[in-house]
């Protein structure tokens, strides 16, 4: 799917946690907004159109902090990044539709960015959030997660359990009235290290078969550097490859730690 005249966006991560499974993307609570202002500005001169926030890990095995503590999180940085970045595009990460309200009121459009689908075939998340975000005009981004830490059984097809997924999440969506959204196939979510790789094989049917904007997170993930027997620390170089899969695979989105490597792989895949 090699298109050189799409647009491509790069999302920098930023977790406003302690427990995110890659240190170098946090910022716990009680750190100086200097340190979190830095960072975004560093990440906005490198070349990434999004920002994204995140006050709840989901890497294997955190718990959820809760809502009040999540919107606690947000709430005491928000005003300060609007402050200093006004035109910066930001996404939240959070499947409570309270805490896309109160960000809304507190600073206006946010992209809303849901591991869970809005509670599609997961222990958690609420079905509200598409009312919600249909009824603010944002943009929803939706996740393929099951919410535990189970597999998709090997004998199920993972690229048949995503496309199901989404044809669900199509229709709910509709229902919802909520025009904008895009597709996340969830990568290392549920998913064995052979799943992970097949689906990303199959990046060009799902661009196909929904038409939908495709946003896809594989910065530093298990599934790429564990096959190779390295750290999350050592995966740079095979994440960018990974990423330039999936940008001939039809990714319009790339949800990265490392924004100027990720900046660098999207100009040589236009030059090739």
């Amino acid at each position: 799917m090699t298109d050189s005249s799409r647009v491509i966006h790069i999302m920098g991560i930023v977790n406003l946690t302690d427990d995110s499974f890659y240190g170098p993307s946090r910022i716990p609570a009680g750190t100086g907004p200097d340190v979190l202002h830095a960072r975004i500005a560093s990440m906005l001169s490198e070349g990434a159109d999004i920002i994204d926030l995140g006050a709840c890990s989901t890497r294997p095995g955190s718990e959820p902090v809760g809502e009040d503590e999540e919107w606690r999180r947000f709430k005491a940085v928000l005003p300060g990044i609007r402050n200093s970045f006004p035109q910066a595009v930001l996404s939240l990460d959070t499947y409570w539709p309270s805490v896309i309200r109160k960000a809304y009121d507190l600073v206006g459009p946010v992209i809303v960015n849901d591991v869970t689908a809005a509670g599609q075939d997961c222990a958690y998340g609420s079905a509200s959030m598409l009312a919600t975000t249909a009824e603010l005009g944002l943009t929803y981004v939706a996740m393929h997660w099951s919410g535990d830490t189970s597999m998709i059984p090997s004998s199920e097809s993972v690229v048949d359990s995503v496309l199901g997924f989404f044809e669900r999440f199509a229709s709910r969506a509709e229902a919802a009235g909520l025009q904008d959204w895009w597709l996340d196939p969830g990568f290392g979510f549920s998913k064995t290290v052979e799943q992970n790789y097949e689906l990303l094989r199959a990046l060009p049917a799902l661009k196909e078969r929904f038409g939908r904007p495709m946003l896809v997170g594989v910065s530093r993930k298990s599934f790429i550097y564990k096959p190779l027997g390295i750290t999350a620390a050592e995966s740079l170089s095979a994440t960018q490859l990974v990423h330039m899969s999936a940008l001939q695979g039809g990714a319009d989105i790339l949800r990265v730690h490392d924004v100027a490597e990720a900046v660098r792989t999207v100009k040589l895949y236009r030059l090739l």
